[in-house]
Parts: structure tokens; sequence; C-alpha cells
């Protein structure tokens, strides 16, 4: 028979019993559950929280298996918030789990609203502006991560300025409606040039590969250790968010460095102006392909 204090009793240690109780009651909302976003749910359940809204509109396929911790072959072709259930339940018979397909978008305030945390698991750049606006209105902490070949994770506190603002982005001020595909690749260039800007992501890729990724002819680079590394960071800064522990992360972000077993934290604002001219320069003839 299942028992949640024995399921959670080597916990104990790196918790109180009063903070695993917390955890326990704990309702999180996860977008996004296939790479760092189902490491990271995958954690936070052994973790012993208690409650999840997890969402999710993709189906598992073959390409997946490389690093989305849920897929096997026998999954294949199945929603990946299904799946995602079925497997967390086997870890925990009594977790309250809601889920949610595409649908989730029209009821992101609602999800939003329910949770004491958010954590943002998908690479749909409309998707992550959208629930970044709700989470802001609603006065939601987001844990997120930028796309990078290295491990990395962000901490958006209700104060905080969103993403959008903090780098810029052209959707500032554009109605939800109103985000088309071009406005939405602007966003997703000044994103790339704030990773390569502030961490030494441009030595650890073969650059051919991350040409076609940025002239769209590749889907996004992504490999198993980057990725659950990711998602462990990011379980490990909505425990600290749980339980109010303190943390260094602000939204600015870090990134972690196993090549070099360094953290790379944010540069200077001068260093950063520095690096930002020569690697915007790259970054726009990669996009064009030359």
């Amino acid at each position: 028979m299942f028992s949640y204090e024995e399921f959670t009793t080597r916990n104990l240690g790196f918790v109180s019993e009063t903070e695993q109780l917390r955890l326990k009651n704990a309702r999180v909302l996860i977008i996004g559950v296939g790479g760092m976003g189902g490491v990271a749910l995958q954690c936070l359940v052994r973790a012993g929280v208690g409650k999840f809204i997890v969402a999710d509109r993709d189906s598992f396929e073959l390409s997946n298996l490389n690093r989305q911790i849920f897929s096997d072959m026998d999954c294949l072709g199945q929603l990946k918030v299904e799946v995602a259930k079925q497997k967390i339940l086997k870890i925990n018979p009594t977790l309250e789990v809601q889920t949610f397909d595409e649908n989730w978008l029209n009821q992101r305030d609602l999800l939003v609203q329910q949770a004491d945390l958010v954590i943002n698991g998908c690479d749909d750049p409309k998707a992550s502006i959208l629930l970044m606006r709700s989470a802001q209105k609603w006065g939601k902490t987001v844990i997120d991560a930028y796309a990078s070949t290295l491990p990395s994770v962000y901490v958006v506190k209700p104060a905080d300025p969103r993403p959008e603002s903090f780098f810029g982005f052209p959707s500032q001020g554009v109605d939800d409606h109103a985000l088309t595909d071009a406005l939405l690749a602007d966003c997703g260039f000044l994103e790339s040039l704030y990773v390569l800007t502030h961490s030494n992501t441009i030595h650890h890729v073969h650059m051919q590969y991350a040409q076609e990724m940025l002239s769209g002819k590749r889907k996004r680079i992504s490999m198993a250790p980057m990725v659950w590394m990711t998602g462990v960071l990011m379980a490990y800064e909505s425990i600290k968010v749980l339980l109010a522990h303190p943390t260094k992360l602000t939204y600015r972000g870090v990134f972690l460095n196993p090549y070099t077993m360094q953290m790379e934290w944010p540069k200077s604002r001068f260093m950063a102006w520095i690096r930002r001219i020569a690697i915007k320069q790259k970054l726009l003839q990669l996009r064009k392909g030359n």
C-alpha cells in the first residue's frame, strides 16, 4: 500500500517535515511536459509535490526519444500530457493531476490563477509570451530556461520585467491575436542574441547546424544531458520558490557549462555591449544563410 510519509521519508534532511507538507499541498502548473518540463515534473513528483496542472498539445514522435523522459517506443503517437499523467501516477497514486491539450491557451488565466508556481517547459514562442503575460497579470512566479545548448534557468518573479521587455521584443504592446510568425521570429533572434552574449554557448555548438536552425531549415537542436540538467535546475528553483527559500537567481538567469564545470552569470553591461556587437553581426549572417 502507498504511504506518502514512507515515500518521502528520505527527503527529510533536505527539507523539514513542515516543508514536506507544504510541498504536498502545493499546486504547480507546467506547460510542456516533453523535454525540460517533463524532467522538472518528474523531479517535483518525486520531491513530493502533491498537485499539478499539466498542459501539452503535442504527441510523442520518434525524434523525442533522444531526450524526453516520458517517451519510449510504446507511447509514440500518444498525447504527451496523457502519458506523463499515467507515469507520474505510478510514482505517487495520490497525486491530483489536471491535464489540458492545445485548449490550455484559451484557459491560461484560469490555470495560472489556480497555481502556486508556473513552469514554462514549452518551446512555442507565442505560447511562452502569452503565459508570461498571464503570470504577470495574476502575480505568479515563472521558472523558465533559455533556448541554449548549455543548461540554463531563470526565475521571473511577479514584479520582475517579462522577457518581452527585458529582451526588447517587438511583441511588446502587440495584441495576443496580432503576434505573427515574422514578429515571433524576431523575438527568437533577440533571445538567441542574449544567450550568445552572456554565455559561451557559441563555443559548444557545431555552427553548420546552428545556421540551419536559425535560418528555419532545422528544428531546435537538443540532447538529453542538456535537457535533463535544465529540468533539474528548474526543479531546484521551483522547490526554493514553493518553500520561500532564498535564491541567487533573477530574471537574468544563469548558464551551467558542463564542459568547463563553471556557472556562467550574465556579464556586466560594458562587457555585454562589446560582445553583443560582434555576435549580432554573426547571427544576422547565419540567419541569412551566409
